[in-house]
This record gives structure tokens, sequence and C-alpha cells, in this order.
């Protein structure tokens, strides 16, 4: 792909994704989210391989489902209550209906099976654009209309994402799908305080963006797209490797690194509601996400494959690192910022 039509594609993403943020009328916010898809299938299938062709189909076809479900259900609203504006979505019919969209549009469960499929086959950085700079139009809309779209089919959704994501991830060898389980948990606990606390929900985005791409940036410096690649990283640069583990916890939400942050806030917030009960079922499934994170960091760092290329990086890879640093310190370095968050809460 020559660089003049890869900047034109990059350029149609960030068109895209900020014509959805910085609309207020569904027309415009749905043409955002348009360009944002039709902008990143070139990027699928640059590969020129038929997985990657595959991927691309079972994106479009989603993406366009998900398209058509929120047109519908704005122009139902329109037709029910004459308005076009995003705040203003009253018809139960049309919030349900959106709702299922943005789901889709998200991979929240039960609306997943497309998101590891469709990672599986791409290359690591489109893989990193489609797990975090596509969230961004989709996310911003569910916060927007978070006050009227139907709390309890939110709910259900963000909790059976969040078993989901961690027990899919449980039985994958593949990082690129275990991403994928990753991002579909993490997007749980963002759509379960999404109607309580959309600050929150914010802040859980923000932190999930700057793990998933310190992940997908190590896995990409160190040439490793499965365990087995992985547990071959420790002997060639054990320093990016001990950084992929503190990414990992982070990940899991351990503390004190970053993405023990929102989970915190978020649990304290679900008990401020009398959500108790709830509460304990998303601690007890954070504990499934965890395992396999894991048992990844003790792949990395407790196991030796034999006849093993003590060979260093490239300087291709040498080139990734300069920006892998400053990643892994916010991975790492968020926690101080808790008393603020916590008064602005």
């Amino acid at each position: 792909m020559s660089p003049y039509t890869l900047s034109m594609l990059m350029s149609s993403l960030a068109v895209g994704t900020i014509t959805t943020l910085s609309s207020y009328h569904w027309f415009l916010a749905w043409m955002g989210l348009e360009i944002n898809t039709l902008a990143i299938i070139p990027l699928m299938t640059k590969m020129h391989h038929p997985r990657a062709t595959e991927s691309a189909t079972k994106y479009f076809l989603t993406q366009a489902t998900a398209s058509a479900l929120i047109l519908f259900s704005t122009i139902m609203n329109a037709w029910m209550t004459g308005e076009w504006t995003i705040m203003n979505m009253n018809h139960y019919t049309s919030t349900t209906i959106l709702t299922i969209a943005l789901a889709i549009k998200l991979g929240i469960t039960p609306f997943h099976l497309w998101l590891p499929d469709v990672l599986q086959g791409l290359n690591m950085m489109t893989c990193l654009i489609l797990s975090t700079w596509q969230k961004l139009a989709p996310m911003a809309l569910l916060i927007l209309t978070s006050h009227q779209l139907n709390t309890n089919l939110l709910i259900m959704m963000a909790l059976t994402s969040m078993i989901v994501g961690g027990w899919g991830g449980l039985n994958q060898t593949q990082m690129r799908k275990i991403m994928a389980y990753s991002s579909i948990a993490h997007l749980g606990w963002m759509t379960m305080i999404v109607p309580f606390a959309p600050n929150l929900a914010l802040l859980n985005l923000f932190v999930y963006i700057i793990l998933t791409s310190s992940m997908f940036m190590t896995l990409m410096t160190l040439n490793s797209t499965s365990m087995n690649k992985l547990s071959t990283s420790w002997l060639k640069t054990p320093t990016l490797a001990a950084f992929t583990m503190i990414v990992l916890m982070a990940l899991g939400g351990l503390p004190p690194t970053s993405g023990f942050l929102p989970k915190w806030l978020i649990l304290q917030e679900m008990t401020k509601q009398h959500l108790n009960m709830l509460s304990i079922t998303m601690a007890m499934s954070a504990l499934l996400s965890l395992f396999f994170y894991l048992r990844l960091s003790y792949t990395i760092s407790m196991t030796s494959p034999p006849h093993i290329s003590n060979s260093n990086l490239s300087w291709r890879e040498k080139n990734n690192l300069q920006i892998i640093p400053m990643m892994i310190m916010l991975s790492m370095m968020m926690m101080p910022m808790t008393p603020a968050l916590l008064v602005m809460n």
C-alpha cells in the first residue's frame, strides 16, 4: 500500500470519528460511523490473504447490520417524537434497538462472536486500530445516550461480556484472540458503569486504550503472535519481556498498576448504588481474565524453549522501542491520580 493511500485512509478514520464525536444530529453521527467502517476495510485487506479477506467481509457485514439498526432506530424515534437530536431518544422501541446496535458495533456479548475471528485474520497494527480507535465513536454514542437507553439490557449484556471475555480467553493460544476476549471483558466493565457514572466509563476507556496500545506495540516489537513465540521473548530482550509482564498485570487489574484504578472506582460506585451481588459477580469474573494474563506472564518468565536464537532485535524493531517506555510508564503510574478522581466522582 502506497504512503499516499495509507495517509488518506488514516485521515478518513480520523474524520469519521471526529464527525461522530462532534455531531448533535443522528444522521451526521451515522455518517461518521459509516466513514469509519469504509476507511478501515482497505487496511484490513492490504495483506492480500484469504484470511484477511474473510475478516474484512465479517467486519463489513456486522458493522453494516449495526449501522442499519442505528438508522432504523433514529428514523423511528424521529417519526414518533419529531426530533433528530442525539440527546432526545424517548421512544422505548427505538432505545432498545439502539442499545442492540451499539452492542454489535462494540462487540459486546451476545454480539461478540465476530471480534475474535476478525482480529485473528489481521496484522497487529490493524488489530491495534480496531481495538482502540474504532471503539471511540460507538462508545461516545453509548455515553451520550446512556440516560435514555435500556438500563436492564445494558447491565445484562455487560455482565455476560465480563464472564464470556474471561471464560473465552482461557482456551486460547493465539495472542490476537486473547486480546479480543480481553477487549470484550473490558467493554463489559465500561458498559456496566455507563448508566450510573459515565465519567468512570470514560476513565476506563482511556486506561483501556493505553494498556491495549502498549500490549499490541510490545507484541509487534517482539514479533509474537502466539504463546509459543511469546515464550522466547525473555531470552531475546529481557527488559521488554519484563515490561510486557507489567502490562499484562495492568490488564488484569492488579494493584498498583493503572488497570486497578478503574476497576476499583467502578466497584466502589456499584456498591454505592446498593448493587452488592452484582459487584461480587463482577469481581469474580475479573479473576477469569486475570488467570490467562498470569498464564501469559508465566509463559514469558518461567519457560525457556530449546534451540532458541539469541540474536538481537532487527533495526526495524528497534525503531518501535521509542514510544513503548512512555506507554509502559502510563500503564504503571496512574494510581497517584486516584484522590483527584475520587473528588471528581
